[in-house]
Order: C-alpha cells, then structure tokens, then sequence
C-alpha cells in the first residue's frame, strides 16, 4: 500500500496519538501505582502490545523503553508541580471569599504545567517514531484504527443495552 497525501498525515497524526496514548497511560499508571507501570497493566503493557503488533526488534523495544522512561521520570516531577497546584486551589476556594485573580493564577499556572507536560510527551514521541520504521508506524496506525472501531462498538452496544435497561 503506497501512501500519499492527506494518507501520510493520517498515519502521522495517527502515530501521534498511539504514542501519546502510550505515553499518557505510563504517566497515569506511575502515577496511579507510584511507579513506572512497566510490569503491571499500565501504559507500558500497553507499549508492548503495540510492539509486539509491529514485530519490534529488541533494539527497538529497548530504544522506546528507555524513552519512555526518561520521559516519565521527567513527568515525575511535574506531577508533584501538579499536586502543589491542587492543593493551593482548594485552599482558595475554601477561603470565606474566594479571591478570583488568585484562583485565575491558579489556573494559568496549571495551564503553563500542562503545556510542558504536552510538550515533554510530544518530544518523546518523536523520538520513539524515530526508532520505527515507516512500515511499522504504518501498521501501528492500522491497529490503532482496529482498536478504535472496536472501542467504538463497544460503546454503541453498551449505550443500547443502558437503554433497554
């Protein structure tokens, strides 16, 4: 299959997303369980799967692995930048007068965090891409795609099953 086009950015986009996805879930799996999910069902489970779907050499896997990690650990830190920020919104908004210029700083500074963290993971899957082959990537995006539509089954099946009831 020869890709072109609005074909390659498809795949692109859809490449992105995966790694995020995978990239997301390791930080919400560290997070979760204090560590970096690498055993358990977290995102690096996850990671796996997706290279097992893409007959990953072991240097690959060990190139995305130490990636992913590193941007985990970088995560680490902002996720307790996070916490502190948590925290000190609750505290505005249990005050007897909640002050608005304060809980707006809050929220621009929660903003600015979440862009780092965007752009740490962006960063981070640029450079997994960069270990996979255009082929790989391309079978991680037709994956992906499966995954998707089973998800999305899924969803419509569960809704019509809430309806009957």
């Amino acid at each position: 299959m020869k890709l072109q086009g609005k074909s390659i950015q498809c795949v692109v986009a859809t490449l992105l997303v995966a790694l995020a996805g995978g990239t997301a879930s390791l930080a919400l799996a560290e997070g979760r369980h204090g560590h970096g999910g690498m055993g358990g069902m977290g995102g690096m489970h996850m990671s796996e799967r997706m290279l097992d779907g893409v007959n990953a050499t072991p240097e690959q896997r060990t190139q995305i692995k130490q990636i992913m990690q590193s941007a985990m650990t970088d995560l680490a830190a902002q996720r307790e930048a996070g916490r502190a920020l948590r925290l000190q919104a609750m505290n505005v908004f249990t005050q007897p007068y909640v002050d608005a210029n304060a809980a707006e700083a809050l929220r621009q500074q929660m903003l600015a965090r979440h862009d780092q963290a965007s752009k740490r993971m962006m960063q981070a899957m640029i450079e997994a891409s960069r270990v996979l082959t255009p082929d790989q990537r391309r079978q991680l995006a037709e994956g992906l795609a499966k995954r998707q539509e089973m998800m999305q089954r899924h969803q419509r099946e569960r809704g019509q099953m809430d309806k009957r009831g």
